[in-house]
């Protein structure tokens, strides 16, 4: 990664994690962000009863809610690395910032379903923009040699908002208003505004060819398609027929996108960027790895609730204890990178998290709840390394006039990923109730679904395998820093 320009007025660095101050400060304002639209994105789950009362509308209706927000993120982020070269990832962010916190007021607002649909589709184009745009903003502000302490904050947004936001929904739902799930966003959003003018400068960067409007239209279908043909074949909320055409379409037109791409100078997802060898890594593994890890919000609650007959308070705190873990290994970080490098991380890693997730399968009714938390935030904090190592492998060596590119294409992968991951769990769970004819899943039929998502989990290792033991060597401070990659 190029210097940034002015980085050598930087304060000196802090004890923390050796980072600087004002990377720091970056980090947190985008990682505060982030988990604002991660906490979002699950809480609507657990109020989508209440709310179905207060509009009058049949409950199987508000999944709707919940589809129009992933509908204008697939739409929306592939667009997003252009529009930070265009307009300044600075300015784009705050105004992704300012999007997202009027969509949250409007839902606060909202009296119909129509009303609410409409704006959960200007809630999600602000957080399409916010999430890979954030994580650009401090990749352009942050040292190569800050690189692994600056995406270790990144990742915690990731862990903990699906973790938090079931039982904080059922919290708010209980006690207050439906309306406050929106309303908690605005004063965060509104402080984010101001940070972000406060803190953050703007970057200047070459100005981006014309608009890849026919790449957009193909992308936002493929990943629209692909992304609801597997919601609703893991959710059972349609005839499978539908769900499979939406996937043969998806499909087809990512086929057509990649015909698109190899003749288009300038294409929306950047496909050369899988010739830089630690993003075509980090991608991929990735990919495995969040399949796998996203289930859990689904199967977790699911299996406490629904097999243990757990109350929904209850198993919201007991959930809680992974996201507990991820934060008690950020200072480890570093030290674990440089202690074992990238590709033994990622592999032994990878093992054990996989090892914790199939944990979770031997769970039980009889099984102490101290048991129960410890496997959790075990398993949390090996997650939480995980994600720490993939994020910053995938973006060490990408050069800086592809970084924009790389967020967005990062980012539609993770989307993707964890919408493959709860289709999988609820189809292993959904196959395995049936084959064993039961009304409801028991807790054998949820050790299966986690033994299946362990094993995807699993496939993440021999990719990472194939590294060369010196990759990310200089990241992590076991080598000496080479030139950064040219402009």
């Amino acid at each position: 990664m190029s210097p940034v320009p002015g980085a050598e007025g930087r304060d000196a660095r802090g004890g923390f994690l050796g980072i600087s101050r004002r990377t720091r400060t970056i980090a947190v304002i985008v990682a505060c962000a982030l988990f604002m639209q991660n906490l979002d994105s699950t809480v609507i789950a657990t109020a989508l009863p209440t709310m179905a009362r207060a509009f009058g509308v049949d409950p199987v209706r508000m999944n709707v809610a919940l589809t129009a927000y992933l509908l204008a993120l697939a739409v929306f982020i592939p667009a997003s690395g252009w529009m930070a070269d265009r307009f300044g990832a600075r300015t784009v962010f705050r105004a992704s910032v300012a999007v997202f916190t009027l969509g949250s007021v409007l839902c606060g607002r909202a009296d119909t379903l129509g009303f609410l649909i409409a704006a959960r589709i200007v809630q999600g184009a602000g957080g399409a923009m916010m999430v890979p745009v954030g994580r650009l903003v401090l990749l352009r502000a942050t040292p190569r040699e800050e690189l692994v302490a600056a995406m270790a904050w990144l990742s915690i947004p990731a862990l903990l908002g699906p973790v938090m936001g079931p039982p904080l929904g059922g919290f708010i739902v209980t006690y207050a208003s439906w309306r406050w799930i929106f309303d908690i966003n605005v004063p965060v959003g509104v402080l984010g505004m101001i940070a972000v003018s406060r803190f953050i400068e703007e970057s200047a960067e070459a100005r981006p060819g014309r608009f890849d409007a026919i790449g957009l239209l193909l992308s936002g279908t493929a990943l629209s398609a692909l992304m609801f043909g597997l919601e609703f074949l893991g959710r059972g909320t349609v005839s499978p027929v539908i769900a499979a055409a939406l996937l043969g379409g998806g499909l087809f037109a990512g086929l057509l996108y990649l015909r698109h791409a190899r003749v288009h100078p300038a294409p929306l997802i950047d496909l050369s960027l899988l010739r830089v060898p630690g993003f075509r890594v980090a991608l991929s593994a990735m990919m495995l790895f969040r399949a796998g890890i996203g289930a859990i919000p689904f199967l977790l609650p699911l299996m406490l609730q629904v097999g243990f007959g757990d109350s929904a308070v209850k198993s919201g705190l007991i959930t809680f204890a992974s996201a507990a873990g991820a934060l008690v290994v950020k200072p480890a970080t570093q030290a674990a990178l440089h202690r074992f490098g990238f590709r033994n991380t990622l592999v032994w890693n990878g093992v054990i998290s996989a090892a914790m997730v199939g944990a979770c399968a031997a769970f039980r009714p009889a099984w102490p709840a101290a048991a129960i938390y410890a496997v959790l935030l075990v398993g949390g904090m090996f997650r939480s390394l995980q994600f720490t190592t993939y994020n910053t492998l995938a973006y060490g060596d990408v050069p800086r006039q592809k970084m924009s590119g790389a967020t967005g294409f990062y980012a539609a992968g993770q989307q993707l990923a964890t919408t493959i991951g709860i289709s999988l769990g609820a189809l292993a769970l959904e196959a395995t109730t049936g084959l064993a004819a039961h009304r409801a899943p028991t807790p054998w039929d949820f050790s299966v679904a986690f033994l299946v998502v362990t094993l995807v989990m699993l496939g993440a290792v021999p990719v990472a395998f194939a590294m060369p033991r010196t990759a990310g060597d200089d990241l992590a401070g076991r080598a000496p820093a080479r030139p950064a990659a040219a402009d």
